[in-house]
């Protein structure tokens, strides 16, 4: 019979006992009498034992002893719905929640603390985590089954088993000292030529290597890092020229100059992903979408190569 429990039944038994009469508490509800009374009746059958002493006349229905119980649990069961609701309601609306981000040094740098800015404005108690790893897709679609990241910011198609949100093509330009003759680069004349820029088993790296020699060029790597800042660092120091996604660049830097390529090698596309097979929360899809709209102004704000030449 307890099976049988609503809050409903819970609902009445408070009502009853705070108003005085079934009527009133009929009101307050918006039942009619006869419907809170049958609420009570069948708690009442539930729990075996009489919850309310009914005297004839006008004196009020009092709480049996069995009744001072119940209507302690009653409140307490109350309290516990009207708080999942509560919960519920602004988890549903994207202000509340947790989230973990799998993303890597430029997307860090140069994109999360506006989408942190603008989440925290909306959303401050949503509690988020970044994991930053490096962009290759195997590395994130791990961290994606096994749990440590909800979503992902990866370069290059997404993976089968992954829903995307597409965020925009990032530009492969290149990073000069500001002493270098205008104009943009002939990657041509980058052969033989001292060069800085990421590893070799970089997934960006390795997209700028592979444009490269599709063009016939083979720099001469003087320094390669993961650490675009220790990258740009090179540059400005005249240990040779970097060619890389824009958004490694800090291009506020008046000891570097970026320019355009000629030819372009082909940017590198951004995507926010999930796993296919699970629901994004609520707070997911707000980051999602606010991601979109910061990396559509970011890359959009782009310096324009030609004019920083």
């Amino acid at each position: 019979m307890w099976n049988d429990l609503s809050t409903r039944h819970l609902l009445a038994l408070r009502a009853v006992a705070e108003e005085g009469t079934f009527g009133k508490a009929a009101t307050r509800l918006g039942f009619t009498q006869s419907a809170v009374s049958q609420q009570v009746a069948a708690l009442e059958q539930m729990v075996g034992q009489p919850l309310f002493d009914r005297p004839s006349g006008p004196r009020r229905p009092e709480l049996t002893a069995a009744g001072e119980l119940m209507l302690q649990h009653a409140n307490a069961l109350i309290e516990a719905v009207e708080r999942a609701e509560h919960d519920l309601d602004r988890f549903g609306r994207g202000v509340s929640g947790k989230l973990s981000v799998g993303t890597f040094q430029s997307i860090s740098a140069r994109v999360l603390p506006q989408i942190f800015r603008r989440l925290h404005q909306e959303a401050p108690d949503v509690e988020v985590t970044v994991v930053e790893e490096d962009a290759d897709q195997d590395i994130r679609i791990g961290s994606l089954r096994r749990g440590d990241v909800d979503l992902a910011f990866v370069v290059g198609d997404p993976h089968p088993d992954c829903q995307a949100r597409y965020l925009g093509a990032d530009p492969h330009v290149a990073m000069v000292p500001t002493d270098h003759p205008p104009g943009p680069v002939e990657l041509a004349s980058l052969s033989g030529k001292p060069a800085v820029g990421q590893p070799p088993g970089d997934t960006c790296g390795l997209q700028v290597d592979r444009g490269l020699e599709r063009l016939g060029v083979t720099p001469n790597y003087a320094f390669r890092s993961h650490d675009n800042g220790a990258i740009q660092g090179m540059v400005s120091a005249g240990v040779g020229i970097a060619v890389v996604p824009l958004l490694t660049i800090d291009v506020s830097d008046p000891t570097i100059s970026v320019r355009s390529t000629i030819p372009e090698i082909e940017p590198r596309q951004l995507n926010l992903v999930w796993l296919a097979d699970r629901s994004l929360s609520p707070v997911a899809q707000r980051f999602v979408d606010i991601a979109t709209d910061v990396c559509a102004q970011r890359l959009a704000a782009a310096p324009d190569a030609e004019a920083a030449a």
